[in-house]
């Protein structure tokens, strides 16, 4: 096991290395990133000034190490827009977008389960036709225009849900103040409820999908037959049996999704004015604040790397024959 464990992060730790070497070579290829850090109006004296005190008069390989040691230290820049610490600009945002792609990925979850195995008990008949025919359509609707849609439905003509606004559940719970997250959970749902169904309605659709195929597929099973042969209900082998031996491929798309989600939120979030880090990528690309593109794409990424390490030992917990 430890080997694998060893494997695995020598692996994610060879993904960092590239995000940090994509990270760094997209802030040169716009050009001179000196002519961010002046004034419009600077003379070729400053500019030069300017280039030499940031170091990118340096041959590249030296930035680049510069820049990784930077990484290794916490420090990701200033922002160009805020003038404060991207890292600290990014990590202001990230709760509100965990939050979201959380209640997205448990909604998503909740119901693909439930559908894909019905799709899959009831194969060939009309419930499993309404089910793939509305997964086939998830997966085709754009997120934004979903959430275009239940802005104008949902929100202005039949008013059941706010159109935007943000009640913070991370927060406060950081803080200790675990009564005030309680309280404000009801009214934080309530906000989350339309952009969670925009992002997770995608993964809903693929994952009952998924959960239908895999679950067809140990249904063929000699083992699920013996059991239903043996008298056992019909319950018992659908949940104990088949469903548990179906999980090890839904289990390895959960852990992806997240990080897809994490980094599919963007649009949404600008359509729910969702102040997350869809969002905040979304403005300092127009403002051309590069170090807050930079930090939040290093921490979505190492996000994202811990969770596929979390669910690759998970699913070799699970199914020991994935450590050979």
């Amino acid at each position: 096991m430890w080997a694998y464990i060893v494997r695995r992060l020598m692996q994610s730790a060879i993904v960092i290395i590239g995000v940090t070497v994509i990270t760094f070579a997209a802030l040169q290829i716009g050009g001179d990133p000196t002519y961010l850090y002046v004034s419009e109006h600077a003379s070729a004296e400053e500019i030069t000034r300017a280039r030499h005190l940031l170091g990118f008069d340096r041959p590249y390989h030296e930035q680049y190490l510069s820049f990784v040691g930077n990484l290794v230290q916490g420090d990701f820049g200033t922002s160009l827009k805020m003038r404060r610490p991207a890292l600290d600009v990014v990590m202001e945002a990230l709760p509100a977008t965990i939050e979201l792609s959380t209640v997205a990925l448990l909604l998503a979850v909740a119901v693909a389960v439930p559908f894909g195995v019905f799709a899959a008990l009831y194969r060939g008949t009309s419930i499993d036709g309404t089910i793939m025919m509305m997964g086939m359509l998830g997966q085709s609707v754009p997120s934004f225009w979903m959430a275009i849609m239940m802005i104008l439905i949902l929100g202005l003509q039949w008013h059941w849900f706010p159109i935007s606004g943000y009640v913070p559940i991370i927060l406060p719970v950081l803080k200790g103040n675990f009564a005030e997250a309680l309280s404000t959970l009801p009214s934080a749902l309530y906000h989350l409820a339309m952009p969670a169904i925009a992002v997770g309605f995608y993964s809903l659709s693929r994952n009952a999908r998924l959960v239908r195929s895999s679950m067809l597929e140990v249904l063929s099973q000699d083992y699920v037959r013996t059991a239903r042969a043996k008298g056992i209900s019909e319950y018992d082998v659908v949940v104990h049996h088949a469903l548990r031996n179906a999980w090890l491929p839904v289990v390895t798309m959960i852990g992806l999704e997240f990080g897809f989600l994490l980094g599919g939120v963007v649009v949404v979030e600008m359509v729910f004015s969702w102040p997350g880090i869809g969002r905040l990528v979304f403005n300092a690309i127009n403002q051309r604040d590069i170090p807050v593109v930079q930090a939040s794409v290093v921490v979505l990424a190492l996000t994202f790397v811990v969770l596929n390490l979390i669910v690759d030992l998970i699913y070799a917990r699970i199914d020991p024959r994935v450590r050979l």
